[in-house]
C-alpha cells in the first residue's frame, strides 16, 4: 500500500512538472508573439486614474490588446506590474508582443503630444489648439486665466493670463491637468522674458504689464519678424507725440467670436481696448508675444514713421507724415490691396 502511494505522488509530482513546463513553454510563447500576425494596427488607449489591474486587464481585452487574460495575468504577476501601471493615454500596436505591452505599461510611456502655439497667439486661440488635443477643460481653462489666487501663485500682476503663456512648442499628455499646462507655459515665458529686460523696459517708461501690452500690439500687427521693428517704431513714435495708436486688432479684441474682417464701425466702437479712441496703451495684452514682438517692443527701429499700411503680401508701407501715408493708401487701393490704417 506505501508503495502505491509513494508511487502515485512521484507521478502526481510528475504531472504537475510536466503541467508547469507546458504552460511555461505556452506563456514564453505567447510572451513573444505579436498580438495580431496578421494585421498592423494601432490602438489608443485610455487607462483612468486609480484604475485597478483588473479594470486596466478589461479595458485592454475590450480594445483587442489582450487575447488570453490568464496568459497576461501570469506575465503581469511576473513582471510585477500589478501595482506599477500609470494611468493616461497609450498607444499600442497590434504588431507587438504582449511582453512589450506590460513593459510600456510599467514605464508608463504615455502618448505625447507636440503642441506647437504661434507667436502673438490670443487666449482664445491657445484654449482653441490645446483644446483640438484634448488636452483641457475650456472652461477651466477660462476660469483659471483670470483666478487671482492662480495669477498670484504664478507671481502675474494682471487680470489675466494673457500675455504671459510664452508661443512655443510644448509636448503634453491627456493625464496633464489644465492647470499644469498653464504653469508650463507661464514658466517658459519667464525664462525668456529676462530680468534684464525687465529692466530695459523700465528704462523706457514701461513697467512689465505695459511692456508685454506693448509687445502684443506689435505682434498682432505684424507676422513679419523683420518689419516689427518698424511696427514698434511706429507705435513708440505715435506715443511720444500723444496720438492714438490706432492698432485695427485693439478694435476687436474684446469682440466675442469675432473672426472676419475688421470694418470700419469696428474702428469707432467703444472699448477700453480700442486704441482708434483711446490714447496709448490699452488695460492689458491682446495676444501673448514671442520672443520677436518682445525684443522688437525693446528696440523699436531709429526711424520717424508715424504710419503704415498693408500691402497685402505680408509686408507693409511706411510713411513719416500723413500726406505720404494718404498717398500711399490712394495709390495701393487702386490696384486693390489696401488695408488702410
Amino acid at each position: 500500500m506505501k508503495e502505491i502511494i509513494r508511487k502515485t505522488k512521484k507521478y502526481g509530482i510528475l504531472f504537475l512538472v510536466a503541467v508547469l513546463m507546458i504552460y511555461s513553454a505556452a506563456l514564453i510563447n505567447y510572451s513573444f508573439s505579436s498580438i495580431d500576425r496578421e494585421g498592423k494596427k494601432v490602438v489608443t488607449v485610455d487607462i483612468p486614474t486609480g484604475s485597478g489591474f483588473l479594470q486596466i486587464a478589461e479595458i485592454l481585452t475590450r480594445e483587442g490588446i489582450v487575447r488570453n487574460r490568464v496568459f497576461f495575468y501570469s506575465l503581469a504577476v511576473i513582471k510585477r506590474a500589478i501595482r506599477t501601471i500609470r494611468a493616461g493615454e497609450y498607444e499600442f500596436s497590434t504588431s507587438m508582443t504582449p511582453l512589450e505591452v506590460i513593459n510600456k505599461l510599467i514605464r508608463g510611456e504615455i502618448k505625447i503630444y507636440r503642441v506647437t502655439i504661434p507667436e502673438d497667439f490670443s487666449l482664445k486661440e491657445i484654449a482653441e489648439r490645446l483644446a483640438y488635443y484634448k488636452l483641457i477643460h475650456e472652461e477651466d481653462f477660462f476660469d483659471l486665466a483670470e483666478d487671482e489666487d492662480f495669477l498670484q501663485s504664478l507671481n502675474i500682476e494682471a487680470a489675466s493670463l494673457e500675455g504671459y503663456l510664452f508661443p512655443d512648442t510644448y509636448f503634453f499628455n491627456r493625464s496633464t491637468s489644465t492647470r499644469q499646462i498653464l504653469r508650463t507655459m507661464v514658466n517658459r515665458f519667464w525664462k525668456k522674458v529676462t530680468p534684464e529686460m525687465i529692466a530695459k523696459a523700465k528704462s523706457k517708461g514701461f513697467n512689465l504689464h505695459e511692456f508685454v501690452t506693448f509687445a502684443s500690439i506689435v505682434g498682432r500687427e505684424s507676422g513679419n519678424s523683420e518689419e516689427k521693428p518698424l511696427i514698434a517704431a511706429v507705435f513708440a513714435n505715435r506715443m511720444k507725440k500723444k496720438m492714438p495708436l490706432q492698432s485695427d486688432p485693439t478694435a476687436v479684441y474684446d469682440l466675442e467670436n469675432f473672426n472676419g474682417k475688421i470694418l470700419r464701425s469696428h474702428l469707432k466702437r467703444k472699448s477700453p481696448y480700442n486704441t482708434y479712441i483711446i490714447v496709448g496703451l490699452p488695460p492689458g495684452p491682446i495676444a501673448n508675444p514671442g520672443i520677436d514682438s518682445l525684443k522688437a517692443a525693446l528696440d523699436p527701429a531709429p526711424v520717424d514713421y508715424l504710419y503704415f499700411v498693408s500691402k497685402r503680401d505680408g509686408s507693409h508701407f511706411f510713411s513719416s507724415s500723413l500726406t505720404e501715408h494718404n498717398e500711399a493708401v490712394y495709390r495701393l487701393r487702386s490696384s486693390k490691396k489696401s488695408n488702410p490704417k
